[in-house]
């Protein structure tokens, strides 16, 4: 039975506005991402796409069959990682605006919280630009409240409590059994969700999640880190007080020819969501799996492995098999790290994913990102956009 929609107004719940956070503080507690809505094109074909290649279950549906009158949602989890496609049903909607000026992107990464309101007010009062008010979406299972404030480009985060909620996703959608019986590949949460800005820009946006959400600088990588012989970009990586939510903010820098962040920029028509991290405990049979489903990965050179086993030193995993698969590896004071990059998931050359294995390892892989960037490289070579 599909459930009906009553929305409220906002709540008169206010929090202290804070200054710019310098260590990791909760003063906006986050309980983590509750999930990442796009918006695409087909939003059916894209559902497909993902349950078959990535492995992910078809839990919940919204759209005319429902009353939802302008889009269609297909909502599919995996371990705790919930997506949400949407396609509009009409060129009128925002929704198609956002397609056609983009493609398919994420749209909104949603944070939990115990108190929306508190956490748009709270967002608001330290200079966050307000996209919806405050808003209890109920039906016959509860309700869910909802806020949105503005992040860069037309990305959003909303602030979703659900602690009043008893049934599928949200109000206005329906259960739906994934017929496939949908077992997964392996991939449990996300690590992280990075941000590409214009050049210029990343101390901004640096400075509005230490601001407006409270995260501090977990690490900050420059041009000579991230680097190539033709290309270069740098990066911050913000974080929430727990280190739950790990956002990092990349811009390009000056190099002889066209970065990754430009194309990339180029292509998205503005800033966005370059790609999100995956968890995994078992990245070889991960892989594996989704290679067998048809996802294509990123190659690094054969000589990456050859210099693998001095530089990475003693490791769980057979080395074999990481060449094998192409999985790339690097080490910190923590421990080690296994990871590798799709390539993008549409034509135009965006949206990528990465799965990533961690072993105490609190880092990026900062010894791949040469080689990785070869490896793009390459790509952006064959597209003509190098």
């Amino acid at each position: 039975m599909t459930e009906s929609l009553v929305s409220t107004g906002p709540s008169s719940t206010v929090q202290a506005a804070a200054t710019v956070a310098t260590a990791p503080v909760d003063h906006l507690p986050l309980q983590g991402i509750d999930h990442i809505e796009f918006y695409v094109g087909n939003a059916k074909q894209a559902a497909h796409y993902y349950r078959t290649g990535f492995g992910f279950r078809l839990v919940a549906y919204a759209g005319p069959e429902t009353g939802v009158r302008d889009r269609a949602s297909y909502v599919l989890e995996q371990g705790e990682i919930r997506l949400v496609l949407t396609s509009a049903l009409g060129p009128e909607a925002e929704i198609a605006r956002h397609v056609l000026v983009h493609g398919d992107g994420a749209k909104d990464v949603a944070l939990r919280v115990d108190d929306a309101a508190a956490a748009f007010e709270a967002a608001v009062a330290r200079g966050a630009e307000p996209i919806m008010e405050p808003t209890w979406i109920e039906g016959q299972k509860g309700a869910i409240q909802k806020a949105t404030i503005k992040t860069y480009g037309d990305t959003v985060h909303s602030f979703v409590n659900r602690s009043q909620y008893h049934g599928t996703f949200a109000p206005g959608f329906v259960r739906r059994d994934d017929p496939t019986g949908e077992a997964g590949v392996g991939l449990q949460r996300v690590d992280h969700v990075v941000g590409n800005v214009e050049l210029g820009a990343m101390n901004q946006w640096v400075d509005f999640y230490a601001r407006v959400l409270g995260f501090s600088q977990l690490v900050h990588f420059d041009d000579a880190a991230i680097s190539t012989e033709y290309s270069a970009l740098m990066s911050k990586v913000m974080q929430d007080g727990s280190g739950k939510i790990k956002f990092p903010i990349n811009e390009p820098a000056e190099g002889k020819r066209k970065s990754q962040i430009e194309e990339y920029l180029d292509f998205y028509r503005g800033p966005g969501v370059q790609h999100i991290a995956l968890v995994t405990d078992d990245i070889v049979a991960t892989v594996e799996t989704m290679q067998q489903r048809g996802i294509g990965f990123l190659r690094v050179p054969g000589t990456y492995y050859e210099e693998l086993p001095d530089r990475i030193g003693e490791i769980e995993e057979d080395l074999s098999a990481l060449e094998r698969l192409g999985i790339l590896a690097d080490r910190d004071e923590d421990g080690y790290l296994l990871q590798i990059f799709t390539k993008g998931v549409q034509d135009r050359p965006t949206v990528f994913y990465e799965v990533i294995e961690r072993h105490g390892a609190q880092g990026f892989g900062v010894g791949n990102f040469k080689a990785l960037f070869v490896a793009l490289e390459a790509e952006q070579a064959q597209r003509g956009n190098l």
